[in-house]
């Protein structure tokens, strides 16, 4: 691992200003294009410490009474996904080390929800002290559109830094289905730790277009809210190849004092035609036993009809090889839940025409 370079810092006000503005459009394509990420601030985003202290109230819930609330049936896109559930489509099979709750913070279309009844499905919330008076539920989805209405500002920005129309982007985000997720990493036993340093999230690119981070916290041993027990614990990411670093650079990717973190998706790049690259990003445990940490990530997708593929004036015959076949959103978002572990093998029938019985029936 190396030590941080230089990671872009885009203030969101600076694109409302002549006179910085392009000074941030030049960071954010420095920040995607080299690094796949950059640091924002002026954000609007409140402070998430109310959410994890409810959501850690009720991971110490007994396993049978979480249980009412996985979701399988929606693919875990709502609701909570148990430990050892999802799994990096590179990690060779070891899943994350992990509970999870996902929400979605804007409104659905009734049209997708038919069309696409999983990753479009209706809000689950739980019941009792975590959500008492809906508190839980409100601010869960209030801390959602604040991280997305930051991510339509950068997207904005984003669009202009490569000499396209501000609206590009955010275009094909409207009607997407946003997933605001919250996240606790597993204290791990003392072998875990420090015999098989096991990794809490294997490394992996998101699939979706634009990934927002506003901050964990750890917990040590006791459940208290602490530093970190080291320095090797937490987020990291790979930078773009170069001559340099044939294999890029495994970078620590801690935003500076009221920052959140922006990362590139795999749609943003297949839009891009690579332009801009998905993040290569792990998550380390800490090389001590017992410690947890929250965390939150907020998902922007584009709408479930929209192509991947690169843009017009990203194609060329490199790209086109690269991207090829285009492949709608929808359809690359069935598959990916499949090969990250969410969804079974067996959703992939929805794929295709599915009404052969119809004629095996008019044949009897």
């Amino acid at each position: 691992m190396s030590a941080s370079p230089e990671i872009p810092t885009v203030n969101l006000d600076d694109l409302r200003d002549p006179q910085k503005k392009a000074g941030a459009l030049e960071a954010i394509a420095k920040g995607f294009g080299v690094y796949g990420l950059v640091y924002v601030k002026g954000h609007g985003v409140g402070t998430m410490n109310d959410l994890y202290d409810r959501f850690v109230s009720f991971c110490s819930r007994p396993t049978a009474e979480k249980e009412r609330y996985n979701r399988s049936d929606l693919f875990y896109q709502r609701g909570w996904t148990p430990p050892n559930t999802e799994k990096a489509v590179v990690a060779g099979g070891q899943p994350d080390f992990k509970e999870c709750w996902f929400a979605a913070p804007t409104p659905l279309s009734r049209e997708l929800q038919i069309q696409f009844p999983e990753v479009y499905a209706d809000n689950v919330w739980p019941d009792g002290d975590v959500n008492a008076d809906g508190v839980f539920a409100r601010v869960y989805e209030e801390r959602g559109k604040q991280l997305h209405e930051a991510g339509l500002r950068l997207l904005r920005g984003a669009a202009e830094a490569l000499g396209l129309p501000e609206a590009t982007f955010v275009d094909v985000a409207e009607g997407g289905p946003h997933v605001f997720r919250l996240l606790r990493y597993l204290p791990l036993d003392a072998e875990q730790a420090r015999e098989k340093k096991v990794l809490w999230g294997e490394e992996h690119t998101d699939f979706n277009l634009l990934t927002l981070l506003p901050g964990g916290r750890f917990h040590d041993p006791s459940g208290a809210v602490a530093k970190a027990p080291d320095a090797e614990s937490g987020l990291y990411l790979r930078t773009r190849p170069s001559a340099e670093h044939p294999n890029g650079q495994l970078v620590r990717g801690t935003a500076p004092e009221g920052c959140i973190v922006a990362q590139v998706g795999q749609m943003l790049e297949m839009l891009t035609g690579g332009t801009f690259l998905a993040t290569p990003h792990v998550i380390t445990a800490p090389g001590v036993p017992g410690w947890s940490r929250m965390s939150a990530a907020h998902f922007v997708h584009v709408h479930g009809h929209t192509v991947l593929f690169p843009m017009p004036p990203f194609r060329n015959e490199e790209t086109l090889r690269a991207y090829s076949p285009p492949v709608l959103a929808g359809t690359y978002a069935l598959k990916t839940l499949v090969d990250i572990g969410l969804a079974p093998v067996e959703a992939l029938g929805q794929l295709g025409y599915r009404h052969y019985d119809r004629l095996a029936s008019t044949r009897r």
